[in-house]
C-alpha cells in the first residue's frame, strides 16, 4: 500500500508529458545540463586513469557528462514548465505573508544564472532570486595546488507574480528567517545509491522540497537523472513526476533509488505515537 501519494519515472522526454496525463505542479525543480562540453571532467581526479596523471589520461578525459547535453533546448524546457505549473491563485497571500503561487527552482551553472533568469521572464516568470549552497569539499581536486577552487553550487528560485507558497514554520512551531544559503551536506551511500555524475543529495531537495509545498501537493522534475527528486517527495508525502530519457539512468532509478520496495518501506512506515511511547513506558515499569 502507497497510501495516496504518486510517485512516477518515466522513460520518456518531457516534451511526450501529454500522453502520460500527468497533473499540474505547485514546484517544478530540475538540474538543467551545465554545458561543460568536453570539459565536463576538468580538475577532476576522474580525467586520469585512477586519478593519478602519472597513468596518464582515461576514457572519460575530453569527455561530456551525457551525449544528450547539446540537445538541450532550453526554451523548450521553460515552455513545458510554464504549462504544467499551477495557475496563479486570484488572491495573494496576507499582509506579511506568501500566497499559494508555484514556483520553479533551476540547479545552473553560476554563468547560467542570466541566461535562466531572461528565459523565465521571456515564459512569464517575471520574479526571480538565485539560492547558493555551500560544501565542505570541491571536485576540483587537480588545481587545489593553483587558485582557489570552486565549493558552491547554485540554483534560481522564479515565480510569475505572486510569491509563491512558503513554509518557515520550525518544530518548535515559530516563524523562521531562511537564508538564501544551505549547506550542501553529501548523502550518505548506506541511505542512497549514486547513480548520476552530477546527482543532486535528497536531502538538500528535501529542505527545497518541505518550504515550497505541503504535503500532498504535487512536484515534477522534468530532467530526473537519479529519480533524487522523486525520492525526496516520497519521503515527504508530495506527488512527484519524473522524465529521464537515458534507460540506464532509468532502470537505476527504478532498482535503486524508488523501487516498489523502497517505496513501500517508505510509506508504509508506522508513525510513533504519544500513545505508543506510554505504553512502552507501562511495560518497562512492570518490569
Amino acid at each position: 500500500m502507497k497510501n495516496n501519494v504518486k510517485i512516477e519515472l518515466y522513460n520518456d522526454h518531457f516534451e511526450n508529458a501529454k500522453r502520460y496525463g500527468i497533473p499540474h505542479a505547485q514546484l517544478i525543480i530540475a538540474d538543467i545540463p551545465y554545458n561543460l562540453g568536453n570539459n565536463a571532467y576538468a580538475s577532476n581526479p576522474s580525467w586520469y586513469i585512477d586519478g593519478d596523471n602519472k597513468n596518464g589520461e582515461s576514457k572519460l578525459a575530453g569527455k561530456s557528462f551525457f551525449d544528450t547535453d547539446n540537445d538541450f533546448k532550453i526554451n523548450n524546457f521553460f515552455d513545458f514548465c510554464t504549462r504544467y505549473l499551477n495557475k496563479e491563485p486570484k488572491k495573494g497571500g496576507e499582509r506579511g505573508k506568501s500566497s499559494n503561487a508555484p514556483a520553479m527552482i533551476v540547479f545552473c551553472a553560476f554563468e547560467q544564472i542570466p541566461l535562466v533568469v531572461e528565459q523565465g521572464k521571456k515564459h512569464g516568470l517575471l520574479h526571480s532570486y538565485p539560492l547558493v549552497f555551500i560544501k565542505n569539499f570541491s571536485s576540483q581536486v587537480l588545481k587545489a595546488n593553483m587558485k582557489i577552487v570552486g565549493a558552491t553550487e547554485y540554483a534560481v528560485v522564479l515565480y510569475r507574480d505572486k510569491l509563491p507558497k512558503f513554509n518557515n514554520i520550525g518544530e518548535d512551531g515559530k516563524n523562521h528567517m531562511i537564508f538564501n544559503w544551505f549547506d550542501w551536506k553529501r548523502d550518505s551511500k548506506k541511505e542512497y545509491a549514486k547513480i548520476h555524475p552530477t546527482q543532486k543529495p535528497v536531502n538538500v531537495l528535501k529542505r527545497l522540497i518541505e518550504i515550497f509545498t505541503d504535503e500532498g501537493d504535487v512536484v515534477i522534475d522534468p530532467v530526473a537523472g537519479s529519480a533524487s527528486t522523486l525520492r525526496a517527495c516520497a519521503e515527504l508525502k508530495r506527488n512527484c513526476y519524473g522524465f529521464e530519457i537515458k534507460k540506464d539512468f532509468y532502470n537505476k532509478a527504478k532498482e535503486q533509488m524508488i523501487s516498489d520496495e523502497i517505496l513501500d518501506e517508505i510509506f508504509n512506515k508506522r508513525q510513533v505515537t504519544i500513545e505508543d511511547l506510554m505504553e512502552e513506558l507501562s511495560q518497562w515499569k512492570k518490569q
